[in-house]
């Protein structure tokens, strides 16, 4: 039985780093638009090819064009088993196009789960972050280090680098965005009873732990 789930929460709460261990844990796929969107553009895949004109022409991608992408990628075998919905949806009107979406395949989304932060603390945390210029690992300056200081744990590379978006200044304006733009979904899941909370504030393996009480336990048939 497929499993579907949508993780809320401003820019830095975590949404990515949880994504990918439940991922792991429950055998999802997480779906994050931004890499959807980089992979339909790259595959020249029909969605892909209307996205790329319509950022080509300096306009943003609407609604249809991620919840066609979206439709495309949840066609795909590895999503069979439900997905983890990661920076969608963003508006109000994007949560009920993917409620349509679903419904149409017949199936509903199973856990909204927000990850309440704390925003000054959000800040620190955001700024601390740094990647693997050479595989991406994520890392920061104070709650995850490289084992090994100046060596990717996981390629060995010594280049990380830092999104020039990740200061203060610029994470405040984010979280204000976050506020007047997502945010509002919040009450939208909570009048379908489908909302839940948990601290995301707290040490990466007990939000971790907290969400698995949440989703239950991992299903005993594989994939």
């Amino acid at each position: 039985m497929a499993i579907n789930i949508v993780l809320l929460g401003p820019p830095g709460a975590g949404k990515g780093t949880q994504a990918k261990r439940l991922e792991s844990f429950y055998g999802l796929v997480q779906l994050s638009t931004g890499d959807m969107l980089r992979m339909a553009v790259s595959a020249g895949t029909a969605t892909g090819l209307r996205a790329k004109a319509v950022m080509e022409a300096g306009k943003l991608v609407d609604d249809e064009i991620l919840i066609a992408m979206i439709s495309d990628r949840l066609d795909q075998s590895d999503a069979q088993s439900g997905a983890i919905f990661d920076g969608f949806p963003r508006t109000v009107p994007q949560a009920e196009a993917l409620d349509r979406l679903l419904a149409g395949r017949g199936l509903h989304l199973d856990h909204v789960i927000e990850l309440k932060v704390d925003d000054s603390a959000l800040v620190d945390r955001i700024s601390g972050r740094y990647t693997c210029k050479t595989c991406g690992a994520g890392y920061h300056d104070s709650f995850q280090k490289p084992r090994l200081a100046g060596v990717c744990d996981s390629c060995g590379g010594t280049d990380f680098v830092r999104r020039a978006d990740d200061n203060a200044e610029t994470v405040r304006k984010r979280l204000a965005e976050y506020y007047a733009k997502t945010a509002p979904i919040l009450p939208y899941y909570a009048a379908k009873g489908a909302l839940r909370a948990v601290d995301g504030m707290a040490d990466m393996d007990v939000v971790t732990a907290a969400l698995k009480a949440v989703l239950g336990p991992r299903p005993s048939v594989p994939r």
